[in-house]
């Protein structure tokens, strides 16, 4: 029990880490647009403390992104691993109830990833499941849709899929991770030209004393 708990633990901590990047670049887009209103009104007022906060504030988060966009493709790189590491452990754990987190997390990707076992169906047969029921079948989650009257049993291998999980899996992972890398450079990119453009203004207005004085007077106008 202690260890089913653990190896779901894992499982799960995969996809909340996949979330959790999500949610950061969700949080960071709402944030630029928050600094944008400000970037605006400093504009619009010729703030030079304003707009060197504004550009401050994009730089600080620019890092940030960057540091994303680097936790990303190094996470990226070590999902095989993880996937390597705890997929064959939860594949043993599978029991066929619907009350057991690990049996309804695999019936779910085997559904959804049109897979069965780890590599393909022949896995299914190193399980303590397998081993225990004794009835030459593999759980109807491997079975294809346009099959009916599909149980699962070996002896009719074309009626079940013939691709493994842990490849598509690991495909669909490092696609999520991909969209949250380049979510992060798009943002990136549009801080980096607020952040040129708030130096240009900054810069016009240290350099340009006609521009200054116009500025003023505009202001007392």
């Amino acid at each position: 029990m202690g260890q089913c708990g653990i190896t779901s633990s894992k499982t799960v901590l995969v996809f909340l880490n996949l979330i959790f990047w999500a949610v950061v670049i969700i949080a960071v887009g709402t944030l630029l647009f928050i600094i944008g209103l400000i970037g605006c009104c400093a504009t619009i007022r010729e703030s030079s403390c304003g707009l060197a906060t504004f550009a401050a504030i994009l730089l600080l988060v620019f890092v940030t992104e960057c540091v994303v966009v680097v936790l990303g493709y190094i996470y990226r790189a070590k999902v095989e691993d993880e996937v390597n590491h705890s997929i064959q452990k939860v594949y043993n754990e599978y029991n066929g109830t619907n009350t057991d987190a690990p049996s309804r997390a695999i019936d779910y990707v085997q559904r959804q990833l049109h897979c069965c076992g780890i590599h393909n169906y022949s896995d299914w047969k190193n399980t303590r499941w397998f081993k225990e029921s004794k009835n030459n079948s593999v759980p109807v989650s491997c079975c294809q849709p346009n099959i009916s009257n599909c149980t699962g049993v070996l002896t009719r291998p074309a009626d079940l899929y013939q691709e493994g999980c842990e490849a598509l899996v690991v495909k669909k992972l490092k696609e999520i991770m991909m969209y949250v890398i380049w979510a992060a450079l798009t943002f990136a990119s549009i801080q980096m030209l607020g952040m040129l453009c708030a130096c240009v203004v900054l810069c016009r207005r240290s350099h340009d004393p006609a521009y200054e004085l116009l500025v003023t007077t505009n202001s007392y106008a």
